[in-house]
């Protein structure tokens, strides 16, 4: 429960039976108490042990239980992959899924339904896990957890603060007056983005005002945007006439965080891996507000949607963004240029290789990558290349190790060897030891 990773391995490798319940005040499962307290080593050395991944505490509770109803996605996911049962119900008719959308624990409904949880299996009161979380789409989370615990007398605190997931969690704690009796409870502010999930997983076609509706009010309340991106997924992935021109209709909105959204959400409407049958509609609209558009994050927005149309058609607008007096640089810009550069433009790779050289790390590990993944090869490209390969970032000389060996350089085996020898981030180790085919 406390998460001592060391002394749990050692108590195990002395012959401790990790399935046997504890008794007393903390009466329970071990696997159970680390599920519950987000212990996501421990969980593992459990498991590793012979833990039982769907044992059963009092009252039908399985660890991947403890991990949905509390918001722990990390050592959820590690349960579902050692084979915890998805659909799994304690006494009461929950299941994982049910508790998650309750919550509004984002990460965990992400990674149940990934596990192909049943999006539609209804709890004990007969509420399927939609429904719980549209309930809660809306509603003052602050208030509404205050009144579960409100007593006559006590005095109560509020905490925020964003989890894992990127939504922000809710901590409301109550007590006495002459503070020998406290209660605590606990939700996330991810009930729209889970819905949201849910209406896609089982069919439900949400108006598309009311989505729009969701993601402008979640837009600084998440860490990173989360509910604004799975929203603008959610349309993207319609591909209809209907949602279409209402997101043409959202980028000539009179209000900014509308057309940004609107913006954000047609860059990759109706796109997969090998077909773009609306580039030809959006490009244009990208194209002028390039001229109109005088908000900075709108045009933040229309620089990267330019990009995720992979178009050299939209190249002289990337050009004109980039080169505005006043423009500051970001990871964006790279993304974008390196997306529509095509390979025999002096300028655009001109700018690229400079961006390789910026003194932000971000900027340099996209134009690197940008710069590995262009179509060319020429002595130009390979120098820049090679240049990064004492990059202080290591996941920049990875993306340099991968284009350089793409291209034949023998200059790449030093990169590889760099990696591996400094590197623990999965993603660069696994880029230096792709095939060079594959880079």
């Amino acid at each position: 429960m406390n998460g001592d990773g060391e002394t749990v391995g050692k108590l195990l490798a002395g012959g401790a039976d990790p399935n046997t319940p504890s008794e007393g005040e903390e009466e329970g499962l071990a696997l159970c108490a680390a599920a519950a307290w987000d212990r996501t080593e421990v969980a593992t050395t459990l498991l590793t042990a012979g833990a039982e991944v769907d044992g059963r505490e009092t009252g039908g509770w399985t660890a991947l239980l403890w991990a949905a109803a509390n918001g722990h996605a990390a050592t959820a996911k590690v349960l579902i992959e050692a084979g915890a049962e998805v659909d799994a119900t304690n006494d009461d008719g929950d299941t994982p899924l049910s508790l998650a959308a309750r919550r509004g624990a984002l990460g965990v409904v992400q990674a149940l339904l990934e596990a192909d949880a049943d999006p539609e299996k209804h709890d004990g009161d007969g509420d399927a896990p939609l429904d719980i979380a549209a309930d809660w789409v809306g509603v003052h989370l602050e208030s509404a957890l205050l009144d579960q615990i409100e007593q006559e007398g006590w005095e109560y605190s509020v905490t925020r603060r964003h989890t894992k997931d990127g939504t922000e969690l809710i901590t409301v704690t109550g007590s006495s007056a002459d503070g020998t009796q406290t209660e605590q409870v606990q939700a996330q502010r991810g009930h729209a983005a889970v819905a949201t999930l849910l209406e896609d997983a089982t069919g439900v076609h949400t108006p598309i005002d009311r989505l729009v509706a969701r993601a402008v009010a979640h837009r600084d309340l998440d860490e990173d945007a989360e509910t604004w991106w799975i929203v603008a997924d959610s349309l993207a992935k319609r591909g209809d006439e209907e949602t279409y021109e209402a997101l043409s209709r959202l980028c000539v909105s009179e209000d900014p965080r509308e057309r940004e959204f609107g913006v954000d959400a047609i860059a990759q409407f109706g796109v997969s891996e090998d077909d773009k049958p609306y580039v030809d509609r959006t490009l244009p609209l990208l194209q002028r507000m390039v001229t109109t558009e005088g908000h900075p994050q709108v045009l933040r927005s229309v620089l990267a949607a330019l990009g995720h149309q992979g178009d050299p058609r939209a190249l002289p607008y990337v050009l004109d963004i980039l080169g505005r007096p006043g423009h500051t640089r970001t990871a964006t810009d790279a993304i974008a240029l390196a997306d529509v550069l095509p390979p025999d433009d002096e300028e655009g790779l001109a700018l690229l290789i400079e961006m390789s050289q910026d003194d932000a790390s971000d900027i340099r590990d996209w134009a690197t990558a940008g710069l590995a993944g262009l179509q060319a090869d020429t002595p130009a490209i390979r120098e820049a290349l090679a240049a990064r390969l004492t990059d202080t970032d290591l996941r920049t000389v990875a993306e340099a190790t991968s284009g350089l060996a793409a291209r034949g350089d023998e200059r790449a085996a030093r990169g590889a060897e760099r990696v591996l020898a400094e590197s623990d981030d999965e993603y660069a180790r696994d880029l230096v030891s792709r095939p060079p085919a594959d880079g």
